[in-house]
Formats: C-alpha cells, sequence, structure tokens
C-alpha cells in the first residue's frame, strides 16, 4: 500500500543568500524520524551546496539521497534533468518518505510545479508546500522587491519604464508562489526592518501568507513538512511575470568557480571578498576554504559585502585541503581573472 501513496515534495525557493541550505540542513539534522531526500539546484555549472549538504548526512537521508543539480537552472531544464532525478529517488530502496527541492536562488517556482503535472509523475508525487525564504534585511532595503507605490510613480513619470529589473521579477515571483514565507535574518533587520519586510512581502503576495521570523535556518519541521497543499492543483493561484510565455531569461547573471589555496588567516579572506563585492557588485559567494593549522574545513558565505565564515566539518582523511569558491553576480561583472586575483590577496 505504501507503493500507492504519494510523496510529499517542499519545494524551498529564496533569493541568493537568503538561508535555504542552512534551513536544508536543519530539516536533515532534524528528520522528525522520516526519511529523506534532497535535490539541490546550483546557478552554473559547478556548486558547493550538494557537498556541504551531504557533509551533515544521517541515517534518515544517507548521502546517496542527496542529488546536486549543478547544470543550470531547474525551472529551464525541467525534462533533461529534473524529470529523470525524481524517477531515480522515487527508485530508491527505502522510498524517501518526502523529498526536499532548494531551487537556485535565479530560479522560478512556478515552472517547476508545472513539471509535478506530468502524467509520469503526477500519480505519484504532491507538491506539499512551497517555502519561500526572504532575507529580512535585504527585503526592508529594497534591494530585491520595489516600492509598488513608487514604481507607479516612475511609471507615470516616464513612458520609458515598462518593466521591472530581473531580481525584483525573481523575488516576486518566488513571493506569489509560495505557501508560507520564513523570514530569515531578522536580527540583522532590527525590529523595523522586520516590519518593512513584512509590509513589502504583503504587497507582493496576491495572497494572504504567513510569515515565520528565523534564525539560522531553525524552524520546527513540523511547519514546514506536513502542509498539505497539493501546490500543482492551484497554479492558477500563483501568477509570474512570465505566465504570458516571456522567457526566463539568465543573461543578465554569470558564475565563476575558484580555486583558493590554503589559507593562513580566515578573517583576511572575509575582508578580500567583502572588498570584491564592493569593487565588482558581487552578489553572492559560496563555498569553503582550508585554514592552515586547523583542521576543521571553513565554510564561507556572502550575500554582497556582507560575508559569514565558520568551520562546519573536519576534513576527511581522503580530501584535498583544497578550497573552492563560488561567486555570483551580474553578467557584466564577473571577470574570473580579476575574481581570482582578488581573492588570492
Amino acid at each position: 500500500m505504501s507503493e500507492l501513496v504519494k510523496i510529499p515534495v517542499t519545494v524551498i525557493t529564496g533569493f541568493l543568500g537568503a538561508g535555504k541550505t542552512t534551513l536544508v540542513r536543519h530539516l536533515l539534522q532534524n528528520p522528525q524520524g522520516k526519511r529523506l531526500a534532497v535535490i539541490v539546484n546550483e546557478f552554473g555549472d559547478v556548486g558547493v551546496d550538494g557537498e556541504i549538504l551531504r557533509s551533515c548526512a544521517l541515517p534518515d537521508c544517507p548521502a546517496e539521497n542527496i542529488i546536486e543539480l549543478a547544470n543550470g537552472c531547474i525551472c529551464c531544464t525541467v525534462a533533461d534533468d529534473f524529470i529523470p532525478t525524481i524517477g531515480a529517488l522515487m527508485a530508491l530502496v527505502p522510498r524517501p518518505d518526502h523529498i526536499l527541492i532548494e531551487t537556485s536562488g535565479l530560479a522560478l517556482p512556478k515552472p517547476l510545479l508545472k513539471a509535478f503535472d506530468w502524467p509520469d509523475i503526477r500519480s505519484r508525487i504532491t507538491v506539499d508546500g512551497v517555502i519561500a525564504v526572504a532575507d529580512a534585511e535585504a527585503v526592508a532595503a529594497g534591494r530585491f522587491a520595489p516600492d509598488p507605490a513608487r514604481l507607479q510613480a516612475q511609471r507615470q513619470a516616464d513612458d520609458s519604464i515598462d518593466h521591472e529589473t530581473p531580481l525584483s521579477e525573481v523575488f516576486e515571483d518566488q513571493i506569489a508562489c509560495a505557501d508560507l514565507v520564513l523570514l530569515s535574518k531578522s536580527d540583522l533587520a532590527g525590529a523595523g526592518g522586520v516590519a518593512a519586510a513584512r509590509a513589502v512581502i504583503a504587497a507582493e503576495s496576491p495572497r494572504p501568507l504567513p510569515v515565520i521570523e528565523v534564525l539560522e535556518g531553525v524552524v520546527d519541521p513540523r511547519v514546514i513538512l506536513g502542509l498539505g497543499a497539493a501546490a500543482e492543483d492551484d497554479i492558477a493561484a500563483r501568477p509570474s511575470h512570465h505566465d504570458t510565455g516571456e522567457d526566463h531569461d539568465h543573461e543578465d547573471f554569470d558564475s565563476v568557480v575558484i580555486d583558493i589555496a590554503e589559507q593562513t588567516d580566515p578573517q583576511a579572506l572575509a575582508a578580500r571578498i567583502e572588498a570584491l563585492a564592493h569593487d565588482r557588485q558581487i552578489l553572492r559567494v559560496k563555498g569553503y576554504a582550508a585554514v592552515a593549522g586547523k583542521p576543521m574545513r571553513l565554510l564561507v558565505q556572502a550575500v554582497g559585502a556582507r560575508v559569514r565564515v565558520q568551520y562546519d566539518r573536519p576534513w576527511g582523511a581522503d580530501e584535498a585541503r583544497q578550497g573552492r569558491l563560488v561567486v555570483i553576480a551580474e553578467h557584466d561583472d564577473i571577470d574570473a581573472d580579476q575574481i581570482r586575483l582578488a581573492l588570492a590577496g
């Protein structure tokens, strides 16, 4: 009978650096007795999130249950990558009780939801819910969502303004598709910032949404898993900027993978990343580094000029102590040689 029960899938979306991977790690470490599987999608050809998540694999979610799709945005490669990957996970023995999908920060969730209507998988899986993770400080600052009133005034004043920025469109589509919003980094935003972020989310959402503040991705898994939204049956209520058939274009963004040598000073590395963000308008840096004399791997996370480093796990005995950083920026700001030089110090 268990083979006849649909496997629930939770889609976790959110802009670059909002805290999606941190949330998924928390869920993996607190599975509530469920056998979990994870699909993690990276922007660009090579990612690091899958490796980061596999480092916290548990019996309820072994490493083989964590699959990384690092060859393109999942919303644009549904037929080639997503459908076969879902099939592979459903063929696992034992079968997962729940699947988590962490989308790229630049992915639109609606094309992914439409894939769940494919005959091959519709009878076997259901979208339990779409979770949007939003950075409270960034949203409050208006970096990823425009002020609707101000935008309308601009449009009225200038006939040439007939579209919004790619970043705002991605943010708006993610909020419009969500069943629940997790407001991350509320400690950095402060009470006023949280209130402002909540107001932006309410303005962008086509329907009332529950908004929950979280720190370090910590939230009761029972709040996330088990929503029973069946989102694949509710697609019409989740509007998108691309409902008219307009292509979702990623040419505005690019990524580069930088291998870095062993470091002597983690804070010096953080300072170089911060300077790089200021100089070249870097959106996101994520990866890990080796630090001389330290048995632990250094996890590196940066959103713009806000950089965080922390030790996450010991290096394996058969692992090369080689650092790797993925850098994402708007297309014109990506210069691999200049970025490599800046990070080398």
